[in-house]
């Protein structure tokens, strides 16, 4: 079965790297709005008995899903054998329970929406807190890529005596991971949470870790507050100045300009959104298992 890609807009960059990989080809599409708003959506690409592997990162989702929903209907309208969608970012998972009287639960709301026009799903590191898989919000056949592993070769390759710092339990999963396969030690600092811009930090003894370059490891990149404030007590602990890794680079408002100016050394984070801070890329992971995942189609 042949394969072709559509970038949905922003998502080109990481589209052409999957598209080489799987020796596929790259499909054209016109997206636009009329004047009115309402979304415009023409394939100029053949998409008959092919698989369509739709690209784009649901980071700000609300705007992209209907120009998405129509490309998927429409390629199937055009005689697709199926449409995989390839969500490197993940939106609405966080809201997993009903936190307060009269809330829903979007996560499953969510996940029944893309299951109704998607024949798959692929994405990295969704906030998975209190649900254990992505099979129980997603009725389609799914695939979570972990980044740890590229992260790790990243800090093997360009960092010297690191030592991985989570800045709240939370993150202990991705750091734990990244640090043993980099083969460098890691603690988990504890975070107390007063509103969702004032956040406190704990920081343990890191004496025995002085000389060594403090790498924060985090999933999701916000409004970089929790890294902030831990920023400001390594720095008061005497540390050298950390190196900021995330793996979605969600960076909201001037999040990404604070953490520059709190006086880390770098931020790195992987192309799940694209974003000037991207140094990680996932693109031959994501190509190896879209391929994979065909298959169970």
């Amino acid at each position: 079965m042949k394969t072709i890609l559509f970038s949905l807009p922003g998502n080109e960059k990481l589209t052409e790297l999957m598209a080489t990989k799987m020796d596929a080809e790259v499909g054209k599409a016109t997206l636009r709005n009329f004047p009115d708003g309402e979304s415009y959506t023409r394939i100029l690409s053949d998409v008959k008995d092919k698989c369509v592997v739709l690209v784009c990162t649901l980071h700000e989702p609300d705007e992209k899903l209907l120009p998405l929903y129509f490309l998927s209907h429409t390629a199937k309208s055009l005689g697709a054998m199926c449409t995989c969608l390839v969500a490197p970012y993940l939106a609405y998972m966080r809201q997993d329970k009903v936190f307060n009287e009269g809330e829903g639960v979007t996560s499953g709301f969510f996940g029944k929406l893309i299951s109704g026009f998607a024949d798959s799903i692929t994405t990295v590191d969704p906030h998975l807190h209190r649900i254990s898989s992505l099979g129980e919000v997603y009725q389609i056949p799914n695939k979570v890529i972990h980044a740890a592993d590229a992260i790790s070769d990243w800090i093997k390759e360009n960092i010297e005596n690191p030592v991985l710092i989570g800045p709240d339990s939370e993150s202990e999963q991705w750091v734990s991971e990244v640090a043993k396969n980099a083969g460098a030690p890691f603690t988990v600092l504890q975070k107390v949470r007063q509103g969702d811009r004032d956040v406190e930090v704990s920081v343990p003894d890191v004496d025995k870790y002085r000389d060594a370059t403090p790498i924060l490891v985090d999933d999701i990149i916000s409004t970089a507050r929790t890294m902030i404030e831990t920023v400001v007590h390594l720095k008061k602990a005497g540390m050298r100045p950390p190196i900021c890794v995330g793996i979605h680079a969600v960076f909201s408002g001037n999040a990404y300009q604070d953490l520059l100016d709190s006086g880390v050394e770098k931020i790195v984070t992987c192309n799940t959104i694209p974003h000037p801070s991207n140094g990680i890329d996932l693109s031959d992971i994501l190509a190896k298992e879209v391929k994979k995942l065909m298959h169970h189609i």
